[in-house]
């Protein structure tokens, strides 16, 4: 219970404020290189660091909430795409492998303990940024395109440089967050929930 007390004065700000930062990062435009139908955008470092610093379930819900936002009609998504044309194009796949990436690069960081350490952080964004959001995003491009599982995957792979170094600079960006705020890593509040100690 005291978490459900505790989630609207200070988590809602977070979700909204991450929900946020991942819109706004869409808004230097999205790049199509090589004609891939799926562009290369800066809001994927958005979910990475949702993961890193919210934890799996908060990050999970910032998504959720801007997926919602565009499904509506508001154009959130890098060049001003919005609506629901977004989630039968090529793109869908990784829009919608965002939440559960996002949810998995958080669920990494929580196993981290009090302190989890840069390699814990890079490894998250790591495999929730980029390798659960392929895993979602490479199938449904084939299927959309007509491509090959092989084909989209070979498209795919020209986004791994940028995508890694998102991760590298999502991890430092967290690291750095952890440090300063510590009470922010979710699994030192949920240590602190179970004691029944106030913030």
């Amino acid at each position: 219970m005291p978490q459900f007390r505790r989630f609207p004065t200070g988590d809602v700000a977070r979700v909204a404020v991450f929900a946020a930062l991942i819109a706004v990062l869409g808004l230097p435009g999205a790049l199509n290189v090589f004609g891939n139908a799926v562009p290369i955008t800066l809001q994927t470092f958005g979910v990475m660091l949702a993961g890193a610093i919210l934890g799996s379930w908060r990050a999970a819900l910032a998504v959720a909430v801007l997926i919602a936002l565009v499904a509506v009609g508001l154009p959130l998504l890098a060049g001003g795409r919005g609506g629901l044309p977004v989630f039968v194009s090529p793109t869908a796949g990784f829009l919608l492998g965002w939440l559960p990436g996002a949810a998995v690069t958080g669920w990494i960081v929580e196993r981290g303990g009090r302190s989890p350490g840069y390699v814990r952080l890079l490894v998250a964004c790591l495999a929730g940024g980029i390798g659960v959001i392929y895993l979602v995003g490479v199938p449904v491009q084939a299927a959309v395109t007509g491509l090959t599982l092989w084909q989209a995957a070979l498209a795919a792979a020209i986004f791994l440089p940028g995508d890694v170094l998102k991760a590298v600079l999502a991890a430092y960006v967290a690291r750095g967050t952890q440090r300063a705020y510590p009470d922010a890593i979710p699994v030192v509040r949920r240590e602190r929930l179970r004691a029944g100690k106030e913030d």
